[in-house]
Formats: C-alpha cells, sequence, structure tokens
C-alpha cells in the first residue's frame, strides 16, 4: 500500500474509529445488493415484458444474458480502475451509471432500449462487485476478513432469495417497470456513503496501462458467442449469418488468449489456469454460473407459462430456496474449514443435480409445494458449493496471484451464468420445436391452447431441466480434480 493511501485510511480511522471498518462493509454491501437485485428481480417479468413489447423468445433472454455477459467483462476491469482513478470514484462512475440506465430501462417504449439499458447495468455491475472485495480486504486485517466477508455475504446472498418475490410482488400491484425503480434507494445510499468512507486515489504515481485491446477481443468474444448461439437457434446452425458470428467468436476468442499471454499487464492472467486445482475449480465455476442463473430463468419461465401462475406466486415460489441458500452459505463456510473443499463442492453438486432430475418430471399439475421442496434441494447443493468453490480456487495459488485468481473465478462463473440463460433458452425452443414436430403441430412457442401443444411444451421444459441437471453431473469429474495432496476429510 502506498503511503497516501496509508495516510488516507489514519485519517478515516482518526475520524470514524474501529466502526470506520464496518461503514466501508455497509457501503459496498449496498451497492453489490444492488447489482445482486438487478440480477434475478427482472427474471419474473420477463413474460410480462415479453407481452408489452411482442417480443419473442430470442430476443427476451437478452435482458438476462446481455447483463451477466457485460458484468463478466467489467468485472476484469475493476483493479486497473480503482488504481487509475481510486476505490471512491469507480464506486460512484458505476453507480452513477447504473442509476440512469435504471431510469432509462423502467421508463422505455422499445424494446431494444430496454435491453440495452440492462447491458450497460450489468457493466456497471461488473465493477462493483470485485471492488467490495477490494475495499473490505484493505481495512480489515487477515485475521477479520473471515468475519468481515461472513456478514457482507449474507447481505449480498439474501438478494437472490428476495429479488424474484419482491419483483412478482411489484409486477402484479404496479407493472414490470417497478422492478428497474426499486433498487434505487440502495443505490442513492450507497452512492452518499461512498462519499464520505471511500478512499480516493493514490496520487503518488502514474495511472497503469489499460489493456485496451485485451478488453475490446473479450467484449468482441462475448457478444459474438452469444449472438451466434441466438442466431443459430433462430435461423439454422448453417445459415450464414450464424457461421460468420461463429468465426468472428473465434477468432476473437484466440486473439484475446494471443494478446493476454504476450501483454506486460494482461486483463486476465491465464497462465494461474496452468494450476490443476485452480482450473479444475473456473471448470466447476463456470458450470455453477450456467447452473444458477439458467435455472433461476427456466423455472419463472416455465410456472408462468405452463401453469399459469402470476409473477407474485412465481416469485414466491423460489423465495424458500433462496432463504434456504443463504443459511446454507454460512453453514458451508464452516463445513469448508472442517473438511477437504472439493468433498463440500462435490455434495453440493449432487443435491443441485438430484434437484433438477426431480424437475425434468415436472407436469402441468406438479403441486407448488413439490417444486418448492425440489428447489430448496437445489438451493442448499448450490449454497454448498459457493464458499467451497472460492476456497478451493485459490488457496492453492502463490499469494502475489490471489487478486488475479479471485477475479478470474468470478468471471468465469458469470460468463457461464451468460452462456447457461442463452443456452437453456436455445434448448428449450429446440426441443419444444422438435415435441411439435413429434406431435405433428405447427408453431414452436404458441400458447398451449389444446392438450397436445401443451404436452409439447411439457415436453420441452422437461428436456431442459435435465439438460441442467447434466450440466451438474459432467461438473462433479473437474471438482474431483480440485482435491490437493493430503486432502482427506477431518
Amino acid at each position: 500500500m502506498h503511503n497516501e493511501e496509508t495516510a488516507q485510511l489514519d485519517a478515516m480511522f482518526q475520524k470514524y474509529g474501529q466502526r470506520y471498518r464496518w461503514l466501508v462493509v455497509l457501503t459496498v454491501m449496498l451497492g453489490t445488493t444492488s447489482m445482486v437485485l438487478a440480477t434475478t428481480i427482472v427474471n419474473v417479468v420477463i413474460p410480462d415484458i415479453m407481452a408489452t413489447f411482442h417480443m419473442g423468445q430470442d430476443r427476451a433472454q437478452w435482458l438476462s444474458t446481455g447483463f451477466l455477459a457485460a458484468m463478466a467483462t467489467t468485472m476484469l476491469m475493476t483493479s486497473w480502475c480503482v488504481r487509475a482513478f481510486g476505490q471512491r470514484t469507480t464506486y460512484l462512475a458505476a453507480m452513477a451509471l447504473f442509476i440512469v440506465l435504471s431510469f432509462l430501462g423502467g421508463m422505455s417504449n422499445s424494446a431494444d432500449v430496454v435491453i440495452v439499458s440492462r447491458i450497460i447495468q450489468g457493466a456497471a455491475g461488473g465493477i462493483i462487485q470485485p471492488l467490495a472485495m477490494i475495499a473490505i480486504f484493505q481495512v480489515f486485517p487477515a485475521h477479520q476478513r473471515g468475519r468481515a466477508m461472513g456478514i457482507y455475504g449474507l447481505g449480498v446472498v439474501l438478494s437472490p432469495a428476495i429479488g424474484p418475490a419482491l419483483g412478482g410482488l411489484l409486477a402484479h400491484y404496479f407493472s414490470w417497470r417497478a422492478v428497474f425503480f426499486v433498487v434505487l434507494p440502495f443505490c442513492l445510499v450507497g452512492a452518499a456513503m461512498a462519499v464520505f468512507f471511500l478512499t480516493g486515489r493514490d496520487g503518488s504515481g502514474e495511472r497503469p496501462a489499460f489493456d485496451r485491446p485485451g478488453c475490446a477481443l473479450l467484449i468482441l468474444f462475448t457478444a459474438s458467442l452469444l449472438a451466434g448461439l441466438t442466431s443459430g437457434q433462430k435461423v439454422g446452425w448453417g445459415a450464414a449469418r450464424t457461421l460468420l458470428l461463429s468465426a468472428t467468436a473465434c477468432l476473437a476468442g484466440l486473439g484475446f488468449a494471443w494478446r493476454e499471454f504476450s501483454c506486460r499487464h494482461p486483463l486476465l492472467n491465464l497462465r494461474i489456469f496452468a494450476n490443476r486445482q485452480f482450473g479444475a475449480a473456473a471448470v466447476v465455476s463456470f458450470a455453477y454460473g450456467m447452473g444458477i442463473y439458467g435455472s433461476t430463468y427456466l423455472i419463472p419461465l416455465f410456472v408462468q407459462t405452463i401453469c399459469h401462475y402470476t409473477p407474485v406466486r412465481s416469485g414466491l415460489l423460489l423465495f424458500p430456496g433462496g432463504v434456504v441458500l443463504a443459511v446454507a452459505i454460512t453453514v458451508a463456510g464452516r463445513l469448508t474449514d472442517r473438511y477437504s473443499a472439493h468433498g463440500v463442492v462435490i455434495a453440493g453438486l449432487v443435491c443441485f443435480g438430484v434437484s433438477f432430475c426431480l424437475f425434468s418430471g415436472v407436469n402441468a399439475a406438479t403441486t407448488f409445494r413439490t417444486m418448492a421442496w425440489w428447489i430448496v434441494l437445489g438451493r442448499l447443493g448450490l449454497g454448498l458449493v459457493i464458499p467451497a468453490l472460492n476456497a478451493g480456487a485459490v488457496q492453492t495459488l502463490k499469494p502475489e496471484l490471489l487478486n488475479q485468481g479471485s477475479g478470474a473465478v468470478n468471471f468465469v462463473r458469470q460468463l457461464g451464468g451468460a452462456f447457461g440463460v442463452t443456452m437453456v433458452s436455445s434448448f428449450l425452443e429446440w426441443r419444444t420445436a422438435a415435441a411439435y414436430g413429434a406431435a405433428g403441430l405447427q408453431g414452436a412457442m404458441g400458447s398451449p391452447a389444446t392438450a397436445p401443444a401443451l404436452q409439447a411444451r411439457v415436453a420441452g421444459f422437461e428436456d431442459s431441466f435435465l439438460a441442467v441437471a447434466v450440466i451438474f453431473g459432467l461438473a462433479l469429474l473437474p471438482a474431483w480434480f480440485m482435491q490437493r495432496k493430503g486432502d482427506h476429510h477431518a
């Protein structure tokens, strides 16, 4: 830490005393909670947005995938932003951007504007989340960071629990537009606190170099790959547009890898993936992102379009599982201290996989209580995975690589989430179309007005739920390779 940074912190502690540490935690928790809440709260109102703008499934999924992809990309920029502009300016700029785009999205009368506003919201959110880790680690000594992260994390993980239920209530009593505004009070309070409690830039040195080519290639790779997956389902995998987007994604991906290996200050240090345990944890993180975001997209869509749940009822369906997720995370932290991380991760993956194997037998008559219990089992598994996966990913890295490792794991998880929503959406359309064809029906995503049409729609969802279970089953292999030499159960 530079002398100027130390002087700023000393002045803060002199002014606010030891409570300054917890004021920092509250400041960054408000920002991160806003971003995480915005990630999940929109899912239950996607059918309403589709109806308002007569939007197809291929476009609607960008409300989620665009947000997640943009968040994944900008996560890698946070470290540079903090070094170049300081915590305070970076935080305030990201929050200001998020607030403006929330107003724009909520007041828009255009589907394109809503989608673009969600994408830029995600970009702002990607800056905030890693910044919280940096700020907390700066003000807490090593022996207190676990407690600080536990309190910070508890506030953050409650967001996915209340997000769907809150989104459903807002849509019922107001409209889907209200979900864009509900996080604004948190944003405004967090921004006001940042003015007083976050540190400014250390002005003793020049601003660090930014890997602009690497960033541009990463954005091109992510956007073209997601667009290619969507295009393949909509116009065909052999269509010129799909092939062009796929080729662009391949070239951009290769270019990004070459740039990061040859750049002196890379956006993402790819050499850390050579560590076997870290590489295995990264693969599990990708599958985890696909599973959690794919499932939170798929379940509300199923219960609203097949079971005719209201947004409120679909949000309440996810609420018990969200509470279990929050509790499981706190328990999993203790289990990870006592047992090997890879064992806890495997247990969590099994729980989630079994949950979605059960969902693969769902139908329009499945009761609310049954589905709620299935979701609780899955969220229990996810709660076990999160702390153990983070610990297992970075525990074998050298101290100087911890920041890069933490950022890389978060990046991979968010990227998995973006791909998960896109692939689940495309897979759902494919399997539904196949079921319609097998039943001799026309169309794929029309209203299930007849019994055969309803059965075909349900079959598409059943196959999609099973696909999510298979993803987590395949993740068991890399989870096993997270095991370190000498790991054993206590």
